[in-house]
């Protein structure tokens, strides 16, 4: 790619790397998580699934949707009147505002279940209120999880004892730098999908567990005895089961993934899709738990702001009204399909994973990470923001999606070349390695 079409993108990436620790505020919107001097790193307007970087050049946007915030779409006329017309009616002031109580209602609506709501405005925040109210509750300190539950202190001090702890459920040797060594042995992870690890956790800190933490699935959905045995081990203990929703919530139903998945938790917590972009989350609950919000200092002053509660009321009806999770279950196994059978016409080796909404893939070769970068750099070439990673919107139709696959099919056919010709690659940077999945 001609990087003097990214001068200003890049230019501003060069500022940034000098000013902000780590260029931006999120691991995964981080440009050599891509490509780098490729990814053009920032956006002047986004529309639909359509985003435009700061030199002016459009892009079909095929890649994280927003990290898997925008299930609806870039910009949606529906949400964002909603939002402006709250705001033009004052985001905050002396009193709450009422669409805290109204999307309470919802929330209690999609869930019968739950009894209780309280309000974040992101995922790692609503987590650690939920933890937060599971040790209030409990009077214990211990947390059994699993997974991926964000960067505050009470989830990374799993880390503190070993780099290691983390590895199958984050980023492999991520270190605890700035957690307090006093948190060493609060946090104890366990491996999705066996029981046997979770009840000999149980056993070794049962009568020290306030709460078991766990992704209601990832890449693939457990049985539901095993969902049952876990419901169970918690009900044991008088202990809650708290689901994390924030990754999950909203892509294969309306509201949490546990509706359909079987499982029965006590707090579940949400927060991305929720709001289509907007700040918002929420930790909803039975009453037995959440009434402990009342008795530990949970608190905040931009928890009482208008647009997030707004921005998620519009985007849950609009996403009643055009059941948007089944659009996203079409769209998103065409792409799956795609892969595979373009895949093979290349004789490339491909591992296609993750539920149809919320898809990816990885190629068998022991240079991934390079060929990574140069299918984004050949995706980038025909106009398409794309990485091995699909987060689905509604904005996604089908003529997108034949879009993407004939410029896949062009890549693919490069990276072919690429794996026979490796001097092909001699300009490429390898991108960064993310997160790594336990399930």
């Amino acid at each position: 790619m001609n990087n003097n079409k990214l001068e200003k993108s890049l230019s501003l990436q060069k500022k940034a790397k000098q000013i902000i620790p780590g260029l931006t505020q999120l691991l995964s919107k981080r440009p050599d998580m891509f490509s780098t001097n490729i990814w053009p790193g920032y956006f002047s307007k986004s529309k639909g699934c359509q985003v435009w970087d700061l030199d002016g050049n459009e892009y079909l946007d095929m890649s994280i949707s927003g990290i898997g915030a925008n299930i609806l779409g870039y910009a949606v006329d529906e949400v964002d009147d909603a939002v402006i017309n709250s705001i033009r009616n004052g985001v905050s002031s002396s009193l709450n505002c009422p669409e805290d109580v109204e999307l309470a209602e919802k929330l209690l609506e999609l869930h019968p279940w739950s009894e209780e709501v309280r309000y974040a405005r992101c995922g790692g925040e609503a987590m650690t209120v939920a933890v937060r109210i599971a040790r209030a509750a409990t009077g214990k300190d211990k947390i059994a999880f699993s997974g991926y539950h964000g960067w505050h202190d009470w989830y990374l001090s799993a880390n503190v004892t070993s780099n290691s702890n983390l590895n199958d459920h984050l980023i492999p040797g991520l270190s605890p730098k700035g957690v307090p060594k006093a948190l060493a042995g609060t946090a104890l992870p366990f491996p999705f999908n066996d029981i046997e690890a979770l009840e000999q956790l149980v056993a070794e800190n049962g009568e020290e567990l306030a709460a078991i933490v766990m992704e209601p699935m990832r890449n693939f959905a457990p049985s539901e005895e095993y969902w049952q045995q876990v419901e169970a081990i918690a009900a044991r203990l008088n202990i809650p089961l708290i689901i994390d929703e924030i990754s999950m919530g909203f892509r294969i139903n309306c509201g949490g993934s546990h509706l359909k998945l079987g499982i029965n938790p006590d707090i579940a917590v949400f927060s991305k899709a929720m709001a289509n972009g907007y700040a918002m989350a929420a930790v909803i609950g039975k009453s037995k738990w959440m009434d402990a919000a009342q008795t530990s200092f949970i608190s905040s002053t931009m928890w009482t702001e208008r647009v997030g509660p707004t921005a998620a009321l519009a985007t849950i009806n609009y996403y009643e009204q055009h059941q948007v999770h089944e659009h996203l279950a079409v769209i998103g196994a065409k792409i799956k399909d795609g892969w595979l059978s373009l895949a093979q016409k290349h004789g490339l080796e491909i591992h296609v994973s993750g539920i149809d909404a919320l898809c990816h893939f990885s190629l068998k070769n022991e240079n991934f990470l390079m060929l990574k970068s140069y299918f984004i750099e050949k995706m980038l070439e025909q106009g398409v923001l794309a990485t091995n990673m699909f987060y689905c919107m509604y904005a996604h139709k089908e003529h997108h999606v034949e879009t993407y696959l004939k410029a896949v099919d062009n890549a693919f056919s490069a990276i072919a070349d690429a794996i026979e010709n490796p001097e092909l690659l001699a300009h490429v940077i390898p991108s960064t390695s993310g997160f790594k999945r336990l399930n």
